[in-house]
């Protein structure tokens, strides 16, 4: 009887935030895993994840099929996670997102092996963000290549190591007032956990081929309400300053610029504009995560397990009155 050590799984963008609780999720099912990064020499931190010989990494660049046909040699499944939230240089939304996902696509049908692609919920070819057209049209792509591959459509993730909740906690504890853009747009945050459990069932055979899920938690907060759940958690007071999409934007044609935390891009305030929830399409078709039997975690539960270290007096601080 076959086992799942028999079965090679290929991840592109397995070492990123989404990609190392998939290698997680899988390992601990017992597949065999390839990780398939542009610098294999920097994602030794993956190995730990599972059995000695079970998490191998090869270099692969999206941007040059052959490195990507030799990365997903003799693979029975292959994930695409790749994305960027801002562009740099080559690593364009356009490059990675839509190229990109087409080059893993065709390798893949030329392996014979299956597909699971991770988008995002939003991604439109009519969108005004350039981010979500990229998406929309990887997904299009994926589509033509591999008719059945399964698509996971994520809204924001959250997590230990994530870029968003982390960043505002961050900035609260240097700034006594935060911006708020976009504060009455509706996010359905989704534990990245949840998703990497999502992909591992599809692995598995779990979920629908051909189908488009999409992802989100059990809330549908607005962003005022995540920033604010944010402060309560770190136990700090912050003034939240609205900042019209105008102003936001404007500010952003300098901001892109800025390191670390304080990087804002004109794009990023386009898509601060938008909803992102899950459809009521997806939820009446069963696409979601409960549709999968996963009864997703909520950001209240899963962040103050690590956004204490942004409180004042660390883990053991008392809430103030």
């Amino acid at each position: 009887m076959a086992s799942n050590l028999d079965t090679l799984v290929t991840i592109f963008g397995g070492s990123g935030f989404l990609g190392r609780n998939v290698v997680r999720a899988l390992c601990k099912r017992d597949y065999r895993i390839r990780v398939a990064v542009r610098r294999p020499e920097l994602a030794g931190y993956l190995q730990p994840s599972g059995k000695v010989g079970q998490v191998h990494t090869v270099q692969a660049n999206l941007r040059y099929p052959a490195s990507v046909e030799a990365a997903l040699r003799d693979s029975h499944v292959v994930i695409n996670l790749v994305g960027v939230l801002t562009e740099g240089g080559q690593q364009t939304f356009d490059a990675v997102q839509a190229k990109g996902a087409e080059t893993v696509a065709k390798a893949a049908a030329a392996a014979g092996a299956s597909l699971v692609h991770v988008s995002a919920i939003g991604a439109d070819a009519k969108s005004p963000s350039r981010y979500a057209k990229a998406k929309a049209a990887g997904e299009e792509a994926v589509r033509a290549a591999v008719p059945s591959a399964t698509i996971f459509r994520p809204s924001l993730m959250f997590g230990p190591e994530d870029q968003f909740t982390n960043r505002f906690a961050a900035l609260a504890r240097i700034s006594p007032v935060l911006p708020l853009i976009g504060g009455e747009t509706k996010v359905q945050p989704v534990y990245v956990a949840d998703v990497a459990t999502a992909i591992a069932d599809a692995v598995d055979g779990k979920a629908k081929a051909g189908a488009t899920y999409e992802l989100g938690g059990p809330d549908v907060l607005t962003m005022r309400a995540i920033i604010e759940a944010i402060l309560a958690i770190t136990n700090r007071e912050r003034m939240l300053i609205p900042l019209p999409f105008g102003l936001a934007r404007f500010k952003a044609n300098f901001l892109q610029f800025a390191p670390g935390a304080l990087k804002l891009t004109p794009d990023q305030v386009t898509m601060l504009e938008l909803d992102n929830v899950v459809s009521d399409a997806a939820k009446a078709a069963g696409l979601t995560l409960e549709g999968l039997g996963i009864t997703p975690d909520s950001l209240d539960t899963i962040a103050p397990q690590y956004l204490w270290r942004f409180r004042a007096a660390g883990q053991f601080q008392r809430k103030s009155a």
